[in-house]
C-alpha cells in the first residue's frame, strides 16, 4: 500500500475488488440480455451500451487516476461527484435494468422482484421527494459537515459517499425518467416540482462552495471545480429535462390524436 499527501492510503484490493464488482454488474446485465434474446424477446444493443457506459462512470469515481487525483484535486473531486451523482445514474436508468431483470428471472423470483418493488418502504424510497431529499440533500450534507474531510482521508468514506450519491441519484433519475415498470406512477405534477427543487439546490450549492471554499484546497481550485458542478450538472440536468418532457409528450400525444 502506498501513503500519499494528507494520510491517504491507496489499497489496491479495495481497487481490485470495485473493479470487479463493476465487472460482475456488467456480466449481470448482459446475461439477462442473453436470456431475454433466447426467449425471442429483443433487447436494444443500445441499453446495454448505456448499461456499461453508466457502470463505467460510476467505476471512474471511486477507481482510477481520476479517482486518485480527487483527494488532492477539487476539480477533479467535483467530476467524480457528477460522474457517480449525475452521469452514471442517467445512463443506467435508460437502460432499463428493472425490466431486464423481470424479462429474463425465472415465473418464482420475478414475481417476487415484482412484490419488493411494490412494498411499502420500496414505494416510500422511490417516492420522488424521498430520492430528492437523499440526492440534493444528501449532497448538500457532504459539504456542510466534515463529510468532505473525511473522504480525502479515509478511503472507506470516499467509496461509501459514492456509492451514496450513485443510489440516490438513481432513485432520483428513476422517480423522474425511469422506464422501468412502477406500481404506483407519480404525478407529473409533483415531478416537475422537484425537478426544480433538485435543480435549484444543485445551482445554489455550486454559488455556495464558489464563495465559500472547503478547508485543504486551493481557492482558485475550489471556484474552478465550484463552475464545473454547476456548468456541467446543468448540462446533465438539461438532458434529464428534455427526455421527460419528450416521454410526457409521447404519452399525451395518443390521448390528442383521438381527441374530438
Amino acid at each position: 500500500m502506498t501513503v500519499h499527501a494528507h494520510g491517504v492510503i491507496s489499497a489496491p484490493a479495495a481497487d481490485i475488488a470495485l473493479a470487479l464488482l463493476a465487472a460482475g454488474a456488467v456480466a449481470a446485465y448482459l446475461a439477462g440480455v442473453v436470456i431475454s434474446r433466447r426467449r425471442g424477446r429483443p433487447w436494444s444493443t443500445g441499453r446495454v451500451m448505456l448499461w456499461c457506459g453508466g457502470v463505467a462512470a460510476g467505476a471512474a469515481s471511486v477507481i482510477g487516476p481520476l479517482a486518485n487525483a480527487a483527494h488532492e484535486s477539487f476539480v477533479a473531486h467535483m467530476t467524480t461527484h457528477l460522474l457517480a451523482g449525475m452521469v452514471a445514474p442517467v445512463l443506467l436508468v435508460l437502460a432499463a435494468p428493472v425490466t431486464l431483470a423481470l424479462r429474463s428471472l425465472a415465473v418464482t423470483p420475478a414475481r417476487r422482484l415484482s412484490r419488493v418493488l411494490g412494498s411499502a418502504p420500496a414505494r416510500f424510497v422511490a417516492h420522488p421527494i424521498t430520492a430528492t431529499a437523499l440526492s440534493a440533500g444528501g449532497l448538500w450534507l457532504i459539504y456542510v459537515t466534515p463529510i468532505v474531510d473525511a473522504m480525502r482521508e479515509v478511503p472507506l468514506v470516499h467509496v461509501a459517499v459514492h456509492a451514496h450519491l450513485l443510489l440516490a441519484g438513481y432513485l432520483f433519475t428513476a422517480a423522474v425518467i425511469g422506464l422501468d415498470p412502477r406500481p404506483h406512477p407519480w404525478s407529473r405534477a409533483l415531478v416537475v416540482a422537484v425537478i426544480v427543487l433538485a435543480m435549484a439546490a444543485h445551482a445554489i450549492l455550486a454559488k455556495y462552495l464558489y464563495a465559500n471554499p472547503p478547508a485543504g484546497f486551493a481557492f482558485a481550485d475550489v471556484q474552478t471545480g465550484a463552475q464545473v458542478m454547476y456548468y456541467a450538472g446543468a448540462w446533465v440536468e438539461a438532458v434529464v429535462v428534455v427526455i421527460f418532457c419528450a416521454r410526457w409528450y409521447r404519452a399525451a400525444a395518443p390521448r390528442a390524436a383521438t381527441a374530438p
